[in-house]
């Protein structure tokens, strides 16, 4: 499916989700360095019971305007750790929340340990002064623990340790919703956590930043191709790609995201 085919997709999310479907969008597809000219890493995903956020990266507003998608009607932000392009768009979210969208909700966002600090001292770095604003909804930050799984809108969320040096724990994330489940490994080192995230999930989201280079903490495609005999996912679709990989991707046998692709689970 191209970008051009998205419009005729979204008209249909109503009747997709009552048949109990979990809808991926992929609003931000690409690195922290904007190679393709793709947005930064931000997942939209939709059940009957609500939507949320998989990711904020820095270009979280203008992905989600481009595809039409309302800021307001997210229920939930999972943060799967605390590099900017994963997260750095929480500054714009909440200032768009609080001026132009008029959200009077609660917004739940969802992370690792200091989250919460994190997004306040972003957001006095950015516009000195916002953090302490007065705003018509509340923020609630949940600081998630690996291995103990939580609620964060209509979806169950369980995080597993990923090796990627972010100043505080980074995760790879196992998200439940009715009898289906999704796989993401946020930035990560092959490690044996993603095949706990991965297992036995209809859909695994997984990084391929480079094509072949082994680099700290991320993983290449070549890497992830000698492992693809232990992951048990129905499917796998790459995203976080770097130029390297783009550079390459006639080469690649797996499934690659791009800015608004669709997957219906």
């Amino acid at each position: 499916m191209k970008t051009a085919d998205i419009k005729p997709l979204l008209q249909n999310m109503e009747n997709l989700l009552e048949g109990n479907h979990i809808i991926v969008t992929f609003l931000g597809s690409g690195d922290n360095f904007g190679s393709g000219g793709r947005d930064q890493s931000c997942i939209h995903i939709a059940s009957a019971g609500g939507s949320m956020l998989l990711d904020c990266g820095a270009t979280v507003l203008v992905s989600m305007r481009k595809l039409s998608f309302d800021p307001g009607d997210i229920d939930a932000i999972l943060i799967s750790h605390l590099h900017g392009d994963h997260f750095g768009g929480l500054p714009f979210f909440i200032l768009d929340a609080q001026l132009i969208t008029r959200r009077t909700r609660p917004l739940l966002i969802a992370g690792p340990p200091g989250l919460g600090k994190r997004v306040q001292e972003a957001m006095e770095v950015f516009y000195p002064g916002s953090w302490e604003a007065k705003r018509n909804f509340d923020i609630q930050f949940m600081e998630i623990e690996p291995d103990i799984p939580s609620v964060i809108a209509s979806f169950t969320v369980m995080p597993a340790i990923a090796v990627h040096g972010s100043g505080a724990p980074s995760y790879s994330c196992r998200i439940g919703c009715g009898e289906k489940v999704l796989g993401y490994s946020g930035d990560s080192e092959w490690c044996r956590g993603l095949l706990q995230t991965a297992d036995g999930t209809d859909l695994f989201i997984c990084e391929a930043y480079y094509f072949e280079k082994v680099m700290k903490n991320h993983l290449s495609y070549k890497t992830l191709s000698d492992h693809l005999d232990e992951i048990k996912s129905r499917k796998i679709i790459l995203t976080h790609m770097g130029q390297d990989m783009l550079d390459r991707l006639d080469e690649v046998e797996l499934e690659t995201a791009y800015d608004g692709m669709q997957i219906v689970v």
